[in-house]
């Protein structure tokens, strides 16, 4: 996983609350591959019935070709589990997030991904979101070290983030990361074990 530190980039507005999963990438696409999902990211918003591409759509712009920053509405990413949706979005070149709040699965999902997802104020996000609009393909800058955004208006504002989420962000680490760091402490509780308990190591496995 990629370490997060800082960002600085154009920035794509989704000005809807309430976007979830299943917008973020249709269901019908979840037995794809991971690269084959790729191009599914919001597909049934970016594509009309007959496959036709919708101009109005953020992500069909030309000018957000280079965005790495997401700003929308609040609850996003509501909905089911779908790790896929973080993945889908990290794939199309997405790092961060900037929303009021965010679904509780997908927020986590997004650590797990080396994404940060960054809760600001309603009133903040609404002008970041009117100045994108106003200005398409303006940057914004997010800091996970002083943990600030930075918006096209130069105003920076705070954000919480767990200390635990931030380090391994940091770090570029994820839980499995961490679980493997301690391969030999496992190792050697293994061995001890199969000399206290070794009645354990002959137990049917199935």
């Amino acid at each position: 996983m990629d370490a997060f530190t800082t960002l600085r980039a154009p920035a794509m507005p989704i000005n809807a609350a309430n976007v979830d999963t299943d917008q973020i990438i249709p269901a019908r696409y979840l037995a794809r591959g991971r690269e084959a999902q790729r191009e599914a990211c919001f597909h049934d918003l970016r594509f009309d019935r007959d496959g036709t591409l919708r101009p109005d759509f953020p992500m069909n712009r030309p000018v957000y070709a280079d965005a790495r920053i997401l700003v929308a509405g609040r609850n996003f990413g509501c909905g089911s589990s779908r790790e896929s949706a973080v993945t889908t979005l990290v794939d199309n070149g997405f790092r961060a997030f900037v929303a009021p709040s965010f679904g509780d699965i997908f927020l986590n999902n997004c650590f797990q991904n080396g994404a940060l997802p960054v809760r600001l104020p309603t009133e903040r996000v609404e002008a970041l979101l009117a100045a994108l609009e106003a200005s398409p393909g303006a940057e914004l800058s997010v800091d996970l070290p002083s943990q600030t955004v930075t918006g096209p208006d130069g105003v920076e504002d705070g954000f919480e983030i767990d200390g635990f989420r931030k380090d391994c962000l940091l770090r570029g680490v994820d839980v499995i990361d961490l679980t493997l760091s301690h391969a030999a402490q496992i190792a050697a509780f293994e061995a001890r074990q199969s000399q206290e308990v070794g009645w354990l190591d002959r137990l049917p496995t199935a």
